[in-house]
């Protein structure tokens, strides 16, 4: 695979892992759109590790946070109401939040029930994944019907409530949802912060709630290739150069992906993200239309 092949797919992967028009699609369409060879799912997975990296990074302090609460919470009794006690401190920089959260030592239970359903699907979809929903039509039509799902959620008007006021129905709900991201062109992101918009959340909120619910799923899928790659070995062609640069790239990018759509949300809606999606899922049904008909 060209180096430059390598660094567009990375900036690709980077931008669309946090912006709700799908990751995946992207990974998939660009090389379909400019005549390159998919480069696989295995590459697909090391550029999700860089961006996983990312999202770590960014919410570094907060999952410290998450951890320490949860064992010092080990001795009493698993509280299954709201996880109480999200609430910012002092700093009136709104990116600095989620650095100065006193956080509920219930508030990880609310990340793992909601990552169960999404695991779940993964595991059994697998197989899928890597063939029969790699089709531009599929593709196409998760675009189009994702964006008026978010079309819809976008327009409630009692978008209000923090991440404080998440319980565990919320999250298995909204985990619920992110199980539809095996699909390419869904958008983990996109279909996550419909869910919690459609529970009432602001849109900073259900997005800073999207990320840290994307990192145990990513961490998983990325862990389970790594152990499918160490077993039988990078596949035919491969370079651990190309991977390398894929990796940091993309993790580079995601960062910078990350601070701008919670700094966008703050103030914007996801029109720009519908309207895209509707033009891309058109552009790729006459492209695939115009293919079959040669």
């Amino acid at each position: 695979m060209a180096l430059l092949q390598v660094i567009v797919l990375a900036v690709v992967q980077g931008i669309t892992e946090f912006l709700p028009i799908s990751s995946t699609a992207h990974l998939i369409l660009v090389p379909w759109l400019l005549g390159w060879q998919d480069p696989g799912l295995t590459f697909n997975v090391v550029l999700h590790a860089g961006t996983l990296v990312a999202v770590l990074v960014y919410f570094a302090r907060v999952w410290v946070a998450l951890f320490a609460g949860a064992l010092r919470s080990a001795m009493r009794p698993l509280g299954l109401g709201p996880a109480r006690g999200v609430a910012a401190l002092s700093s009136s920089d709104p990116l600095a939040r989620e650095r100065e959260l006193q956080l509920s030592p219930y508030f990880l239970w609310l990340l793992v029930a909601a990552t169960v359903p999404g695991a779940v699907a993964g595991y059994w979809l697998e197989s899928y994944a890597e063939s029969t929903f790699r089709s531009p039509l599929l593709i196409a039509g998760m675009l189009i019907g994702i964006s008026l799902v978010m079309w819809l959620a976008d327009r409630r008007p009692t978008l209000a409530r923090g991440m404080e006021t998440l319980g565990f129905k919320d999250a298995l709900l909204i985990g619920a949802a992110q199980a539809l991201a095996i699909l390419p062109g869904t958008s983990r992101a996109g279909i996550t912060i419909s869910a919690g918009l459609f529970r009432n959340l602001t849109r900073e909120a259900a997005a800073r709630f999207s990320f840290l619910l994307a990192t145990p799923i990513i961490g998983g899928a990325t862990l389970k290739k790594a152990f499918d790659i160490w077993e039988q070995g990078l596949p035919p062609g491969a370079s651990v150069v190309d991977y390398a640069v894929g990796f940091v790239v993309s993790g580079v990018v995601g960062y910078a992906a990350i601070t701008f759509l919670l700094r966008y949300l703050q103030v914007r809606t996801l029109k720009i993200f519908v309207a895209y999606r509707l033009v891309l899922g058109v552009i790729i049904l006459a492209v695939e239309l115009l293919h079959s008909s040669n």
